[in-house]
């Protein structure tokens, strides 16, 4: 199959590309930010990915590469996330109108295009849970809002005869992610971690179960504009998780003295969102101290792939982290 893929120097578009790679029978071509710098994309090149650097919020360019190569099949991960510090002009260029551009060509050319979104449609944490499809959008912050607004944009273009699935994702952990997960590791293995007083429900995506996902709506036969939640089998319990990870590291119960009240969390919301404006550390005050999970068996039961649960599998993360934090110390 002739691929086109965006977004492969990103932790989830990377772990799609090398399993594209893996089965051997692809023709792939890649589209890589202007500027990147060679070794974020040089494994990709040495294992035959045709990579084209160019600006992807250039309309012409995408017409030029769609123009020049024949695809059956387009992945589009690339995209700006959450908490960047970018101008809004660039998460709109990048998130909204970037897919908008790859769609009209797919269109043009026939081409299937899976889209990856993402579960914060329904804002970080969802009013219903778990998030249904007609579950109501919460644009609690601009990344959000931009998803929102590319899923509606690209929905449009389904009568017009775009093949679309598009896959949202809930936080991703993996090997060479070093986001919320990564952090929520960093600060129980240094005692740092405060878990809320109530018990809290979460539910992140293990990268593999999501890069299945993505690897089955390119092949599946699934109705234009379709799109799926992809996290965990099951919500975990955040105390549940933390015990774990405490076990995995130190071989102990995490203190059950390091909890805090549910108004401290509303404080420290007030300030991160209200009089700091910091979207970045509001979602992550608000990831350990409200609920959020999703409905995956929409995705389980179209594509046919089972969801995994995040313990024991989340174990590989921590042994990761493991083996980094020794190759710092020496």
């Amino acid at each position: 199959m002739r691929i086109l893929i965006t977004g492969i120097t990103g932790f989830i578009g990377g772990e799609l590309c090398r399993k594209l790679i893996e089965e051997k029978k692809h023709k792939i071509t890649a589209l890589i930010r202007e500027n990147t710098a060679l070794k974020r994309y040089q494994f990709f090149q040495e294992n035959q990915v045709k990579c084209i650097p160019g600006d992807i919020t250039d309309a012409d360019f995408i017409h030029s590469v769609f123009k020049k190569y024949k695809i059956d099949l387009v992945y589009h991960i690339a995209a700006i996330r959450g908490g960047r510090d970018f101008p809004k002009k660039d998460y709109y260029e990048t998130n909204v109108n970037t897919p908008l551009y790859i769609a009209h060509e797919c269109i043009q050319h026939k081409c299937k295009m899976i889209f990856c979104s993402s579960v914060g449609v329904f804002g970080a944490i969802p009013k219903e849970l778990p998030p249904k499809e007609d579950t109501v959008r919460q644009d609690d912050n601009y990344y959000h809002y931009t998803k929102i607004e590319a899923e509606k944009k690209l929905q449009k273009l389904v009568p017009e005869g775009l093949k679309l699935v598009i896959i949202r994702p809930s936080i991703a952990y993996g090997i060479g992610d070093y986001g919320f997960p990564y952090t929520l590791i960093k600060l129980i293995d240094k005692g740092m971690m405060i878990l809320p007083m109530k018990d809290i429900m979460i539910n992140m995506v293990d990268v593999s179960t999501l890069i299945q996902a993505f690897m089955q709506a390119g092949i599946t036969a699934i109705k234009s504009g379709n799109s799926y939640n992809i996290a965990d089998k099951t919500p975990i319990s955040i105390k549940e998780l933390v015990t774990f990870i405490q076990k995995e590291l130190h071989g102990s119960e995490y203190p059950k003295w390091k909890q805090f009240p549910a108004f401290l969390s509303n404080i420290a919301l007030f300030i991160f969102s209200k009089i700091l404006k910091n979207e970045l550390w509001t979602a992550r005050v608000e990831l350990i101290s409200k609920n959020w999970f999703y409905d995956v068996s929409s995705a389980e039961n179209d594509m046919g792939f089972e969801a995994h649960n995040t313990i024991p599998g989340f174990k590989y993360v921590i042994d990761w982290y493991e083996q980094t934090k020794k190759r710092v110390e020496n």
